[in-house]
């Protein structure tokens, strides 16, 4: 048995993680890939955490597509060999006319949740525009989803199975800046990586807003450094890049905003 109380003490996702080492222990039981449902980055951070200080454990996580965001994790002992191919995805095509009736991301997975699914069932979503959008799914949801998903808002779509390799991956929107500040406080770059006043950014970490490479931070006097990945809730995320210090012993720092 794994030592449960010392992996989940004092964790954010206790009941995600709990539920991994369910399916941890599953797999040293049966010497058997064990795949846990979706997780979402912060998920996926921690729970990594935790089954890296385990040695009968091995691991490896992915979501269908290079930079998806959510993951499934396929567990195994640690003496069997384990690859990405063993995290068993699959990819949905959700296509309509949505020329007339615009379709955001929130649309497209409430319909999915319509379902009946629950959220930990389904990866990413990609929006295609007017065309309709893709979704990444657990593979044994692909026939019902097929059958039952037939419209989008005001919207008829056809819902079909898709080989991982037609998922349409759009590079992310990014916009490039480059900030002077007296010091590289969280505070103080994220208010200006992001456009907003510091005391507004104050308020954000201190209400568990924002994160830092997705461990939650409510320190505003957190020194960021060269490679941190700053999200903040619905506003998008920021990253650190390289971080230079002037004549007058400012720190020039270069960002990329994802949009």
């Amino acid at each position: 048995m794994l030592p449960r109380d010392e992996l989940l003490k004092g964790v954010e996702y206790r009941e995600t993680l709990a539920k991994v080492i369910d399916r941890a222990e599953q797999a040293l039981r049966t010497w058997e890939v064990v795949a846990t449902d979706f997780l979402s980055p912060p998920e996926v951070v921690e729970v990594q955490a935790a089954l890296g200080r385990l040695t009968e454990i091995t691991w490896v996580a992915w979501g269908g597509y290079e930079q998806a965001e959510r993951q499934r994790l396929a567990l195994a002992r640690s003496e069997l060999p384990l690859t990405s191919d063993q995290v068993e995805v699959a990819a949905l095509s959700i296509a309509g006319n949505f020329l007339f009736d615009a379709a955001t991301h929130r649309d497209f997975l409430g319909s999915l949740l319509g379902t009946g699914l629950v959220r930990d069932k389904v990866g990413d979503i990609l929006v295609l525009g007017d065309r309709g959008a893709q979704a990444i799914v657990v593979p044994e949801l692909v026939d019902f989803l097929s059958l039952s998903l037939t419209q989008v808002r005001s919207v008829p779509v056809k819902t079909q199975a898709i080989a991982l390799e037609d998922l349409r991956v759009q590079p992310p929107r990014i916009k490039e800046l480059t900030t002077v500040e007296a010091s590289l406080r969280l505070d103080a770059i994220a208010s200006a990586g992001f456009g907003m006043s510091r005391s507004k950014m104050v308020d954000l970490i201190q209400a568990g807003d924002v994160r830092i490479n997705w461990k939650a931070v409510t320190q505003s006097s957190h020194l960021l450094q060269t490679g941190d990945l700053v999200a903040i809730r619905g506003k998008g995320r920021l990253s650190i890049g390289d971080v230079v210090v002037t004549k007058k012993e400012r720190y020039r720092v270069n960002l990329v905003r994802y949009l």
